[in-house]
């Protein structure tokens, strides 16, 4: 071989190894990159560690929480707010009742017959009204006269009352889903509005009071018979038809729960009596903290930066408002660590623009490609070109994060449980243990409502699941959860029908 041949050689095979050592170079780099969000997601999942031992600590956190709200005002993050309903509805309630939801823009008005046997609803008629954007913030006059008129216009036209005695008025069941005081069954101070409703003049007012005037000042013979929340209108549907429901929990955009409790346990109310002997508690527990709750950092940004911080803290680990938001959070983080999903896309550093509904459908995408998570993160988030891997990642923390809310809430619902002595435990019962610790087990029914159970099937799976892993099997098997739909609407016009003047003798 010559020169010239020999130098050729050794100039090929020292820029193969130049290509080499920069393609190991990069391998290497990949790795290290690779690790990086590896790392990320490992620390994000430890961190939202829920065992059962942890649940159990969570039970147990819920019901001394659950005492602790119903010994004295302000002496738990939970409220345990007195909602006067003492009275659930059986099946036994006849004649025709009205409802009127008012949550949010759109108000909705029902109309219910109820035949007096047992889940005898004969029939029932319901409008949905939108509210004019500017009667969300102008006076209490303007607002109760587009309400009542259409209130009216309702009644005139489906209200055929044949069933109602001479002397005898029309009853309403009120939904009002905004921060209230409760004064009594049919009466309540509003504290704040929400939602986008600014109307000055009504806070700190009763706000069925002022129903009340608008109907007599437009002739509409009507009694407001009860003011409730959606929880409670789910509380008391799900009884109407199984009187073995004790409680309702809703897991949507939102979270809350209630259930029955003995009044000899409502100390901060000592005297309060029933017919009864009981009454709905309105728990109010998105409030709900405990240091067993498996909280992170991504859960310490979000609140830091929500309008409410240190607040509903349960809430926003739980509900279906901020669970997208969570994941991602946890994409920004992965992205910013490597560069996995290419450049890190403005998108990402949204709020709230990756919804739960979203994540559900990104969590149960069964396709071999992962069709469905790359379409919406290129969609919503604008990252393209992902890798198969890389997509694998993303529905891996929506796994996490999902998997965490729904047990987080079993936790919740077995503590609500446990309070009043329908865990199998024989531990902490509304106020002392009855029958020593070898209680029969009886048929509890939870009412549960809300589309993050209703709509995503990995939510209600998992939740189940931890039902059983905290109860055992066996005292599961008594422990039902009923979907209960529409308490706001069907679920007023039913607590109006077990309070009303006509079925309490």
């Amino acid at each position: 071989m010559g020169k010239v041949g020999l130098g050729l050689a050794v100039g090929c095979a020292v820029a193969t190894c130049a290509i080499a050592a920069v393609m190991v170079a990069r391998r290497v780099r990949s790795r290290r990159r690779w690790g990086r969000v590896v790392g990320v997601l490992k620390e994000f999942e430890e961190a939202c560690s829920t065992s059962v031992g942890r649940l159990r600590q969570v039970v147990d956190a819920m019901a001394v929480e659950m005492h602790a709200g119903l010994a004295s005002e302000g002496g738990s993050k939970l409220k345990m707010l007195l909602t006067f309903v003492d009275n659930l509805p059986n099946g036994s309630e006849e004649g025709s009742y009205y409802a009127l939801d008012l949550g949010g823009t759109n108000f909705r008005v029902l109309r219910v017959q109820l035949g007096g046997r047992r889940s005898a609803i004969l029939g029932h008629d319901m409008e949905r009204q939108p509210i004019p954007q500017h009667l969300m913030t102008g006076t209490s006059e303007e607002l109760f006269d587009f309400i009542v008129s259409s209130l009216k216009q309702f009644v005139e036209a489906k209200g055929n009352d044949s069933d109602l005695s001479p002397g005898k008025r029309r009853e309403l069941g009120f939904t009002f889903s905004f921060p209230v005081k409760q004064t009594s069954i049919s009466s309540g101070i509003l504290i704040k509005w929400t939602k986008g409703f600014a109307i000055a003049d009504l806070v700190g007012r009763d706000f069925s009071e002022c129903l009340q005037q608008a109907m007599s000042k437009r002739g509409l013979d009507m009694r407001v018979a009860a003011l409730i929340n959606d929880t409670v209108g789910t509380l008391a549907l799900g009884h109407y038809h199984d009187e073995d429901t004790v409680a309702a929990v809703i897991i949507g955009t939102g979270t809350n729960a209630c259930y029955w409790e003995r009044t000899d346990a409502i100390i901060k109310c000592q005297g309060l009596l029933t017919n009864s002997g009981g009454m709905v508690i309105n728990m109010e527990w998105g409030n709900f903290w405990s240091s067993h709750l498996p909280k992170t950092s991504y859960d310490s940004d979000l609140d830091k930066d929500s309008p409410n911080p240190n607040d509903q803290g349960f809430e926003k680990m739980i509900s279906g408002m901020y669970l997208g938001d969570i994941v991602r959070r946890v994409i920004l983080r992965m992205s910013q660590e490597s560069d996995i999903f290419g450049p890190v896309s403005s998108k990402l550093s949204v709020p709230f623009i990756l919804s739960t509904p979203l994540v559900a459908a990104m969590h149960e995408d069964d396709t071999p490609d992962l069709s469905e998570v790359a379409r919406i993160m290129k969609d919503v988030l604008e990252i393209t070109d992902v890798s198969l891997k890389a997509l694998k990642l993303v529905v891996k923390v929506c796994d996490i994060v999902t998997r965490r809310a729904a047990r987080l809430a079993a936790a919740g619902i077995v503590g609500i449980l446990k309070k009043i002595g329908r865990d199998g435990s024989g531990g902490i019962t509304s106020g002392r243990i009855k029958g020593g610790s070898h209680c029969k087990m009886r048929r509890t029914v939870v009412a549960i409502e809300g589309s993050l159970y209703t709509s995503y099937s990995m939510f209600r799976e998992y939740l189940n699941e931890a039902l059983t892993e905290i109860l055992g099997e066996e005292i599961f098997r008594h422990v039902i959860l009923k979907v209960t739909e529409d308490g706001s609407g069907m679920g007023a016009a039913l607590v109006a029908a077990s309070h009303s003047a006509r079925n309490i003798q």
